[in-house]
């Protein structure tokens, strides 16, 4: 290259660097014609990448993994970068889902309070007649029926009103027999006193036989007066009501005591209901009952109880208690079905939870108290007295703690509530379920994860006797695992992971954990060999 061709490049690119100074001069701000140096433009720095520190069991189980894996259920854990793991770990007992799924869930909660239960028993009853206000009317004498005044089941009579006419020999030889005596008493008032008096009992005594065979006051007069015994007699009603029976035909005999007429006084009637065992000890009589009936569905009739009865139905459990109420215009009829409702008095303020609130295995009751967003503590509860939306709970929740209300049952669905609810205790072998506990962690994740584990699983040692690669299952022969209770025996095992049985071989001394998947699965999650055996271990087994 010659010197004019070099000396034309440079000036060039002196120029260049003059223009590019100016340029970025003006893009960077300069003012009042300030030169501005020429500066190259700094390197955007590289983004930095979050440091993955675990993966996280999927279903919110306290088990992690150093590297990527699947649950027994074939879902990938979940990866956790360094500023995403909580700043409080759950505890064991405790249940965590997401804020996002659960609003999706439509979780809903509600403080338990301080409140008055005021609790109605409903029951089932039937309408019956006062047993007090029924009357049979019955001669005490033989006789016959001469002619019936009221002919007709069911025919209202009024009080006094005739029944039936009688004729017997027994009775108007009675009334021959009195108007003789009345008679001789009358004629010998002038006579001395021993004959008058003997007279006047003859009289007494016949009076009294004719009284005693119900003839009634008027009847005993109108005999006295005209001396003249009449043929027949009439019965009358002792009292207004029904007639509920008639046996009595025209011209039929009849012995003495025979029942001829019933009637009942519908006046008042009892409602009989039948309470449940479980409710009886709380109905108190003296109380006041609403009784409804499906004839008249805008009434509602009130009574008030009288009577428990002493005895209870084998066959329904339930115990009769009776409730008095007055029956105008007789609209209540005997036989009539009613649904009856018996309050219960209250024992004051208790602390309370809405019934939707309680999940009922059978065995445990439990309620999910809510202890943060997202976070949800399940225990297990004693319960008292009901309402129709209240239930007392005597231990396990305080006043002022959030439950939850709504989509408690979803809640169970999504998370491993049997983890959850292990933290209660251990109960003995196949009884009670167990948390599904997962795997240790690593060193590396030790500090950022928490390690209930070894809270919720069972850890023994033993003898491999046989296994099924295929169906996933090892027979051991271990010795007695403290945490349950039981003593050494020979028992076969489900493995959380098919690949856990690499390098394990029939009769080999390992040590192994294990947890209660559902009662009576007890699933192997941790398997190794026993301090001093040479078998090797999967390093990745895992839950």
């Amino acid at each position: 290259m010659n010197k004019g061709a070099g000396l034309t490049i440079g000036v060039i690119a002196v120029a260049v660097a003059a223009g590019s100074g100016y340029w970025l001069g003006g893009r960077g701000g300069a003012s009042h014609g300030d030169a501005v140096p020429v500066a190259s433009a700094p390197a955007e720095p590289a983004k930095k990448e979050k440091k993955l520190l675990f993966y996280r069991n999927p279903m919110g189980l306290p088990d992690t993994s150093p590297v990527p894996k699947k649950d027994p259920m074939g879902m990938d854990y979940i990866a956790v970068y360094e500023g995403e793991q909580d700043e409080e770990p759950a505890s064991a007992n405790q249940i965590k889902i997401s804020t996002e799924k659960v609003q999706k869930l439509g979780v809903r909660t509600e403080v338990a309070q301080l409140r008055v239960l005021d609790k109605v028993v409903r029951a089932a009853g039937r309408i019956e007649p006062d047993e007090r206000r029924i009357y049979a009317i019955s001669p005490k004498f033989e006789g016959y029926v001469e002619r019936l005044h009221v002919n007709v089941t069911g025919q209202p009579v009024g009080k006094g009103q005739p029944l039936f006419e009688v004729y017997s020999p027994e009775l108007v030889s009675a009334q021959r027999e009195y108007s003789i005596a009345a008679q001789g008493v009358e004629s010998l008032k002038d006579a001395g006193g021993q004959a008058r008096d003997g007279m006047k009992q003859l009289a007494d005594s016949s009076l009294l036989r004719l009284k005693n065979w119900d003839i009634s006051e008027e009847q005993v007069k109108a005999l006295a007066k005209s001396g003249e015994a009449r043929r027949t007699l009439t019965f009358r009603s002792p009292v207004a009501g029904i007639v509920t029976e008639k046996k009595a035909l025209q011209g039929m005999r009849f012995m003495p005591g025979e029942a001829l007429y019933q009637v009942a006084d519908l006046s008042a009637v009892w409602v009989v209901a039948d309470v449940f065992e479980q409710d009886i000890g709380q109905v108190k009589t003296g109380a006041k009952a609403k009784v409804k009936i499906n004839a008249y569905p805008d009434k509602v009739f009130e009574g008030t109880i009288t009577y428990v009865y002493p005895t209870l139905k084998a066959e329904t459990r339930t115990v009769p208690v009776r409730v008095e109420l007055p029956n105008p215009g007789q609209l209540l009829k005997p036989a009539m079905f009613a649904q009856v409702e018996l309050p219960v008095g209250a024992k004051g303020e208790v602390v309370t939870v809405p019934t939707s609130a309680v999940i009922d295995s059978g065995t445990r009751r439990i309620v999910l108290v809510q202890a943060k967003e997202g976070r949800f503590e399940p225990r297990e509860v004693k319960l008292g007295q009901r309402s129709d939306n209240y239930v007392e709970v005597l231990d396990g929740v305080k006043d002022g703690e959030p439950v939850v209300v709504a989509a408690n049952f979803l809640i169970d669905a999504e998370s491993n509530l049997k983890a959850a609810v292990g933290g209660f205790g251990h109960a003995s072998h196949g009884s009670k379920p167990k948390p599904e506990a997962g795997a240790p962690v690593d060193e590396h994740a030790a500090h950022q994860a928490a390690k209930p584990a070894a809270a919720v699983g069972h850890q023994a040692e033993g003898t491999v006797e046989a296994f099924d690669a295929k169906a996933g299952t090892i027979s051991i022969a271990h010795g007695p695992v403290a945490s349950l209770k039981w003593p050494g025996m020979t028992m076969e095992f489900t493995l959380a992971n098919a690949a856990m049985l690499s390098g394990i071989k029939p009769g080999a001394a390992i040590s192994f954990e294990f947890v209660e998947r559902k009662p009576g699965e007890w699933v192997i999650t941790v398997i190794k060999p026993a301090a001093g055996n040479a078998v090797a271990a999967n390093p990745h087994a895992g839950h």
